[in-house]
């Protein structure tokens, strides 16, 4: 079954993200563990699609959808941007980069999911999330 919802490029929307990932955790029976990481990943795609993908431009929307694939749930989120490329991102836990306010996003999106695409030129992500671990066998 896909689920999905699309949203205005306006961050006050992330209470509505915030809500979908609940409705699915509930649905699903997700374990409070990976709950929390589907819940961040979501919030910090969701946070960058619309602030650096659609740069906050309310004409532009935001689509996230969850799948089940196999084992796993399928988070994608879409923006209308240029795109970028992830990997020209540069390593938050760089000495250098430690203290700078932004650039964790991805690199948290990457540690707390079991799987990351970006495709479409950096307009869509893809995140699994492994619908069996629990807080016993992660890692």
């Amino acid at each position: 079954m896909k689920t999905f919802i699309t949203i205005t490029s306006d961050i006050e929307n992330i209470t509505v993200v915030e809500k979908f990932i609940d409705q699915l955790s509930a649905e699903y029976k997700i374990s409070e563990d990976l709950y929390g990481n589907i819940l961040v990943a979501a919030l910090e795609s969701v946070t960058n699609a619309i602030t650096h993908g659609n740069r906050c431009d309310p004409t532009k929307y935001v689509f996230v959808s969850t799948q089940i694939d196999g084992n796993y749930l399928v988070l994608s989120v879409k923006d209308e941007g240029l795109g970028f490329d992830p990997d020209k991102l540069g390593d938050p836990t760089k000495p250098e980069n430690i203290l700078k306010f932004s650039g964790r996003g991805v690199y948290l999106i990457r540690e707390l999911s079991d799987k990351t695409e970006f495709l479409e030129g950096g307009t869509l992500i893809n995140m699994y999330f492994d619908l069996t671990k629990t807080s016993e066998n992660e890692h």
